[in-house]
């Protein structure tokens, strides 16, 4: 599993020229879900990413994290993030979940994400998404389950 997350000072997703979601401070995050990912897995990211603590305190250190600055969450599959580009110019995606597995995931990590941040946000899997976003750093953290 693979998470981007961009610390923002706002970001919004539209599908069709509707704004599906729409937060203020907090992480835009971008989710990639791999066949072999579990439950477990996404507990643990989920986990340490909300205990990242990538937001400034009153002396300008990177010490707070989004509980504790009431931050929002936006929350984004993205399955181009297992993109495999070793041979060739065209990247091939076979490393990605399949649509079905990797849907419940998503559906599970909003799920948990919910239970401890008040404001989530969310994109729609499987759709042509416009994302946009003001980077607040800029700030960009990828969490790879592989590596933690």
């Amino acid at each position: 599993m693979r998470f981007v997350i961009q610390r923002v000072t706002e970001s919004e997703v539209q599908v069709d020229g509707e704004v599906l979601g729409r937060i203020g401070k907090g992480f835009m995050v971008l989710i990639g879900v791999s066949d072999s990912d579990t439950k477990e897995i996404a507990d643990k990211m989920v986990k340490k990413m909300l205990g990242l603590r990538i937001f400034e305190d009153e002396q300008g250190k990177t010490n707070l994290s989004l509980d504790t600055v009431g931050g929002e969450l936006l929350l984004i599959s993205q399955f181009t993030l297992y993109a495999n580009c070793k041979k060739g110019n065209r990247p091939s995606f076979i490393e990605a979940g399949a649509p079905d597995m990797a849907e419940e995931m998503y559906e599970y990590i909003i799920g948990k994400c919910k239970e401890q941040v008040k404001i989530v946000e969310r994109g729609q899997f499987g759709a042509d998404m416009k994302v946009s976003l003001v980077n607040d750093g800029p700030f960009t953290i990828i969490l790879d389950s592989d590596t933690l």
